[in-house]
């Protein structure tokens, strides 16, 4: 039987929960304009903040859209500050009610999770899936048995159904007033169709999307009995040794998606994938015996090395992007192309 939790908005609105949401609000962007001006009065500013949502007078601002090219177009939504705080305050609450419901392989913005660990488990798979590579006993880097479904749902957040989703919140929240709060934020983003989609850049979208693609993991798990699937975002691959069982898995995966959540996959970027061709996930090319990174990343990192050839981009600037992208970048087997990154980065001052 589903636990339901009541009565739990006073705990959103709590002062302490909102100071506590003010602070992950303004991590990494103490210096920014908005965040100074709203803590010349920081308290009445938080007290105000919580007298709107305790009356249910509460209102969000409207979001700033930007286009985000990196490169395939996106668009992104900016909340405003205050509006950011009651994202935190929303999450601290009901994440840990939600998370324990979660599958143990849905990886993104999650505690312990997250890319990393979603490689770790893929990595785990392959080897179980192809016998640690050994046909006949034996290696063979060339024909690593097995086979993955990799999929991606089109268009997700801009296709999240908001009924669908609040009927699947009310399962486990039966307070009205937290239902009130959630409409508002999904109401602030204004597309086409007022009752579906979600603003890319919300921390309540990245939350609520684990909340509407748990029904597919439950499906996946616990219909279909898979057992080498994990899912990031609206990324998700199944690993095994059957090429036929996958598609079977494809076509009822499918059905679901449309019955169930409204949604359908991307037939040009869901295949069957051969293991030993390599599988595009979580931002690598993954190999059963090395990593490599995506084209695009490179590209874009030479890019932003051009552009402070330029003088578009101060040397601060250019080193600060360098160690993000080489961290990231260490992940895979990469140490050529780091080395010439480097290289083009101190060319000019030779």
């Amino acid at each position: 039987m589903v636990r339901t939790y009541n009565n739990i908005y006073c705990k959103i609105i709590n002062i302490e929960n909102l100071i506590i949401a003010y602070k992950k609000a303004r991590k990494v962007k103490t210096k920014k304009n908005y965040v100074i001006e709203f803590e010349k009065n920081l308290m009445i500013n938080l007290l105000k903040l919580r007298e709107e949502l305790l009356n249910q007078t509460y209102k969000p601002q409207p979001l700033v859209i930007f286009i985000l090219r990196d490169p395939k177009t996106r668009k992104i939504s900016k909340s405003a500050f205050r509006d950011r705080i009651v994202h935190h305050a929303i999450v601290n609450v009901l994440e840990p009610i939600f998370d324990r419901a979660f599958i143990y392989d849905s990886c993104a913005n999650r505690k312990g999770k997250g890319n990393l660990f979603a490689l770790k488990r893929f990595y785990e798979f392959i080897r179980e899936v192809s016998r640690n590579g050994k046909i006949n006993g034996w290696f063979n880097k060339n024909q690593i048995k097995g086979y993955c479904f990799k999929a991606d749902i089109k268009h997700y957040f801009q296709e999240v159904n908001h009924d669908i989703l609040i009927n699947i919140i009310k399962r486990k929240i039966n307070d009205e007033r937290i239902i009130w709060l959630i409409w508002q934020i999904l109401k602030n983003y204004q597309e086409k169709d007022n009752n579906k989609g979600m603003p890319l850049g919300n921390l309540t979208s990245q939350f609520f999307a684990n909340i509407y693609l748990n029904e597919l993991d439950y499906f996946v798990k616990h219909e279909l009995k898979v057992k080498y699937y994990i899912r990031y975002v609206d990324d998700f691959v199944i690993l095994h040794s059957s090429k036929m069982e996958l598609k079977i898995w494809k076509q009822k995966i499918d059905k679901f998606l449309r019955d169930k959540l409204k949604l359908e996959l991307h037939f040009q970027k869901s295949k069957i994938i051969s293991l030993s061709k390599g599988i595009d996930f979580v931002g690598f090319r993954n190999f059963y015996y090395f990593r490599l990174l995506r084209r695009r990343n490179i590209r874009k990192m030479l890019v932003k090395i051009q552009n402070y050839k330029k003088g578009d981009i101060p040397k601060e600037k250019i080193l600060e992007i360098f160690q993000g992208w080489n961290a990231y970048a260490k992940l895979a087997n990469s140490l050529g192309v780091r080395r010439e990154v480097v290289r083009k980065i101190y060319s000019q001052n030779q």
